[in-house]
């Protein structure tokens, strides 16, 4: 019979064989029992997802801007806007989850549009606080490209605020953070919210 589906992963078997012993002893803790049908594969399963979800601590952002890096005079605003990001809050390991609002103006040089997007992806894909990738997103930019400024604009809900804890539902969190022309230029820093939608209180 023709073989019609493979799904390739790629995990260091290490990796998931002592991710796999630790989630087995965690069920055990939480009193479930990891010998059941429904749990027999779940440490297993638990391992490549944490990998996956972390996969950002095996990639380098400033590779993959400087993999797309070219001479280009031009001198206006590049806004990558609505980045879809999902990260794993640091304090619980719980995810939180929203968009990334990305600008930069050249100066002699500009990236590729999708290696923006991958920037964030990179520093997502850590144990995070939504201040901290904030800040990390805006200083690769800035470091590998050398812009006249950087600005980037994160707006997420936080599932430990969510599940856990206080329990608000409809709470979300925006961050800033800016360098160069967008702190300097009142005119270049409204240009921007105004492009993304978003007002900071």
């Amino acid at each position: 019979m023709k073989e019609l589906y493979r799904r390739e992963e790629l995990y260091d078997p290490d990796t998931i064989e002592q991710l796999k012993t630790h989630y087995r002893a965690i069920l055990t803790l939480l009193g479930e029992d990891p010998e059941r049908e429904g749990l027999l594969k779940t440490p297993e399963r638990v391992a490549k997802a944490m990998t996956f979800l972390t996969k950002g601590y095996t990639e380098d952002p400033r590779e993959i801007l400087l993999s797309a890096k070219f001479k280009e005079d031009y001198r206006q605003m590049v806004l990558v806007k609505d980045i879809e990001l999902y990260s794993m809050c640091e304090h619980h390991m719980m995810p939180f989850y929203g968009k990334a609002h990305v600008a930069y103006i050249p100066n002699g040089y500009i990236t590729g549009l999708s290696k923006i997007a991958r920037v964030v992806e990179c520093f997502a894909r850590r144990l995070q606080v939504q201040e901290r990738l904030t800040v990390q997103i805006r200083d690769c930019i800035q470091e590998v490209l050398q812009p006249m400024g950087v600005a980037v604009v994160i707006e997420a809900n936080h599932t430990c605020m969510q599940m856990r804890g206080v329990q608000k539902q409809n709470s979300a969190t925006t961050t800033s953070a800016f360098t160069g022309v967008f702190l300097s230029q009142h005119r270049t820093r409204e240009e921007f919210m105004t492009l993304i939608g978003t007002k900071l209180r």
